[in-house]
């Protein structure tokens, strides 16, 4: 279940786990996209967008098979924000996609942050998802998330130049190290526990030890008190630290206040076109948009003054 070191690093460098500027790159671009969600062509549309737009190199190639190819050099970092399955079709297929991007690129190019479908991975008795695919991991599924956590693979949150990257966000100011390093000591608990008679309990207690990174809220999860994988997008106000986000369903794009909403692929995988992503330099937050004859738009957003 997403084993981003397989074949690669066995872990991904210390001073490159949690931010872009602990990279020895130069700069380099950050494409972030979230909630593919099963969804493999939706997410091939979205990575693709990149370079199908006149302005930009290639994030990815495809072979002579179809598979998409890590292109970006070390000119670019890829943030896959969060829930990579469950809803779509092809699982398995996304998985591999990832899996596939985080071995060819260079070590620390392609980051994941925790969703909270990779969260149900993880505490399988407190949701009951047993027809999705979240749901029907094995234990050795779940060891091997945590694993991912403590190589730091998967990660709670990933700073970029302006903004922080995190699948649900939270409404008051944190560190990405912090939570990372929180994230990991949780996975660790939580391994040792793994089908044992403490399970269970392990994960409704770790769940409360470790709020702002794994809490789940009030309506549904998605309410007061959620976590930084679970937090739904309309309770982050306009005043809530820079960050770009996934989770909550949007049409395309949005921004509010210093807070940008990335998850646009299931509202649009009806009607040809919205896959999108976004790339942020140090100047500047833009996204890269599919329109309805496949070309791509390019629209701008503002960087907050946080100085």
């Amino acid at each position: 279940m997403i084993d981003l070191t397989a074949g690669a690093q066995d872990t991904v460098p210390a001073h490159a786990r949690d931010a872009v500027d602990g990279l020895e790159a130069d700069d380099p671009s950050v494409v972030s996209v979230s909630d593919f969600h099963g969804y493999l062509d939706a997410a091939r549309a979205a990575l693709t967008a990149v370079g199908d737009h006149p302005d930009y190199d290639p994030l990815v190639d495809s072979d002579d098979e179809g598979r998409l190819h890590w292109a970006g050099d070390d000119d670019y970092v890829l943030v896959v924000n969060g829930d990579l399955v469950d809803r779509g079709p092809d699982n398995e297929g996304v998985v591999a996609l990832v899996e596939r991007l985080a071995r060819e690129a260079p070590p620390g190019h392609v980051r994941v942050t925790l969703g909270n479908h990779e969260w149900g991975v993880l505490f399988p008795d407190l949701v009951s998802w047993d027809e999705w695919y979240s749901g029907q991991r094995t234990d050795d599924d779940r060891r091997q998330l945590c694993d991912a956590v403590e190589a730091g693979t998967l990660v709670a949150a990933y700073e970029g130049y302006n903004f922080t990257y995190a699948h649900a966000g939270l409404v008051t100011a944190y560190d990405a190290s912090s939570v990372n390093d929180r994230f990991v000591d949780a996975a660790l608990e939580l391994r040792e526990t793994v089908a044992t008679p403490d399970d269970a309990e392990t994960q409704r207690r770790l769940v409360e030890d470790y709020r702002d990174v794994l809490g789940l809220g009030r309506q549904g999860g998605r309410g007061f008190g959620a976590g930084i994988a679970w937090l739904d997008f309309r309770f982050l106000t306009g005043t809530a630290p820079p960050q770009i986000v996934g989770h909550t369903r949007q049409d395309h794009p949005v921004q509010k206040g210093n807070v940008v909403c990335e998850n646009v692929i299931r509202a649009n995988r009806d009607d040809p076109g919205g896959e999108a992503v976004l790339v942020e330099t140090p100047d500047a937050l833009v996204s890269l948009e599919r329109t309805g004859d496949g070309d791509v738009s390019r629209r701008r957003f503002d960087v907050p003054d946080v100085d």
